[in-house]
């Protein structure tokens, strides 16, 4: 692998900027690197390569020059379900095969601004409904740790791809996970934002969805959590696309003591126990900081799961017939399960807002007496490769899977997925959530927790047979 392959983002605009290394010589090997690895794990579906270059020498023209972003030269990717001018936004499915957005959506204007490079576009499952990562327009993109297991979804090509070294950064987006799963399953970092910190269009449109779209947000996904600061720097703020988009500070008061949560155990699940202790290793890295730490329970976690779920049901029922006719059947069969699952949990609108207020001021509070709370990202280790979709056990396993990941989405909350290590060939992590619009203390956590904790990736993906 060329050593410009295992620096982070960061790392590459500091040496961009010192001229140690050009920024065509970081994108030409990103793009040797996609051309070495990518077969064995289909994670990028389009390499820019053409345009990249060409911004490459524009950049490398304008070294030096005043107005620079923190990000000039730097190659990133898109997942293909976020508008990047000059390539399709398909979404996985053949009807968009050949979609061309006429914009950019506003986080890859940012990065652009911010002197980024777009080098390609990554894979997910059809329409971003699956935790898993496979459609039939791209292919199946393939855990590079294990082949048979899942890469996490949806942003499973994005998490792939970083975890093999074909990209320093990224863009994806999180409804229920799809920066957060993947993350875990492939060994790299990634922050889903307080919903409203990013600004956020509906794919393929500027219209909105319904009532998901107040779960919905993109967010940056990288291998540390220092580019994961300034990915955030670079796509937060205001934008009049987006009505629920707000200027915030990234950085607020940090108690004189900070306190930590260590979630160790969920309702109905029975946590790896590598998984356990990855949370109290986080734990003993707090502490030695200066935190207080103690094992404590979330508020009504059954209660938030049910919502998040009833919430999604509600767009799924207005939408499922447009849905159904552009995804394959086990896909559709797959979200007829879920909603017949919901279906006897869903109220009038009314009350589903007044039930999910009600729970976001209660974690609020729980989240004013501990500055993060610290547990698992999946309640499970990555499963085999389609194991969704079975239509027995399929829904059960993905409803318990998701246990820890669904309140950063309903309740709107930041939430950080930070890989920890690696056991049995497998990258380990943990999950560190935080109060409305404070993005800054899941990283200060999580930076603590790294410094421990060596990073995992990027790796040569494992040959699959």
């Amino acid at each position: 692998m060329n050593p410009l392959c295992t620096h982070t983002a960061t790392e590459l605009a500091r040496m961009v900027a010192a001229g140690d290394v050009s920024s065509r010589e970081v994108v030409e090997a990103h793009l040797a690197r996609i051309d070495a690895v990518n077969g064995a794990v289909n994670a990028v579906t389009i390499a820019l390569a053409e345009s990249a270059l060409a911004a490459a020498d524009a950049a490398d023209a304008a070294r030096g020059a005043e107005g620079n972003g923190p990000l000039h030269g730097v190659p990133f990717t898109i997942k293909e379900n976020i508008d990047c001018v000059g390539s399709p936004t398909t979404q996985g499915v053949p009807a968009l095969a050949d979609f061309m957005p006429e914009r950019d959506a506003a986080v890859v204007a940012r990065m652009k601004r911010a002197g980024g490079i777009p080098l390609a576009r990554t894979n997910l499952p059809e329409m971003g409904v699956r935790i898993d990562t496979d459609n039939p327009l791209r292919g199946r993109t393939r855990n590079p740790w294990h082949g048979a297991l899942t890469p996490g979804g949806s942003s499973g090509g994005e998490a792939a791809a970083l975890g093999t070294g074909m990209t320093p950064i990224g863009i994806g987006n999180d409804i229920g996970g799809s920066l957060r799963n993947p993350a875990y399953c492939c060994g790299i970092a990634s922050l889903k934002p307080t919903v409203g910190r990013i600004p956020l269009a509906a794919v393929n449109s500027g219209e909105y969805g319904g009532m998901s779209m107040a779960l919905l947000t993109d967010g940056p996904m990288a291998r540390s959590v220092a580019d994961l600061r300034l990915g955030l720097r670079v796509m937060a703020g205001r934008d009049i696309i987006d009505p629920q988009s707000v200027d915030s500070p990234l950085e607020g008061a940090v108690p004189e003591q900070p306190r930590a949560a260590l979630v160790t155990a969920i309702p109905g699940c029975e946590l790896p126990s590598v998984t356990v202790e990855e949370i109290r290793r986080a734990g003993r890295l707090l502490a030695d900081s200066g935190w207080r730490v103690e094992e404590a329970q979330p508020p009504e976690l059954d209660r938030v799961n049910e919502i998040w779920g009833a919430v999604l049901v509600i767009d799924m029922a207005v939408g499922f017939a447009d849905l159904k006719a552009v995804v394959k059947a086990a896909t559709a069969a797959y979200i007829a399960r879920l909603q017949d699952h919901f279906a006897p949990l869903t109220r009038p609108n009314a009350m589903v807002h007044t039930e999910r207020a009600r729970l976001r001021a209660r974690w609020s509070a729980f989240l004013a007496d501990y500055t993060v709370a610290i547990g698992p990202t999946w309640t499970s280790l990555p499963f085999p490769c389609d194991a969704d979709l079975d239509p027995d056990t399929g829904t059960e396993m993905f409803l318990r899977t998701l246990k820890f990941i669904t309140p950063g989405n309903v309740l709107g909350i930041p939430a950080l997925a930070l890989p920890t290590g690696v056991s049995d060939g497998l990258p380990t992590g943990i999950q560190v959530y935080a109060d409305l619009y404070r993005e800054d203390l899941c990283l200060l956590a999580a930076e603590i927790i790294e410094r421990g904790c060596a990073m995992p990736t990027p790796i040569e993906p494992v040959p699959f047979a």
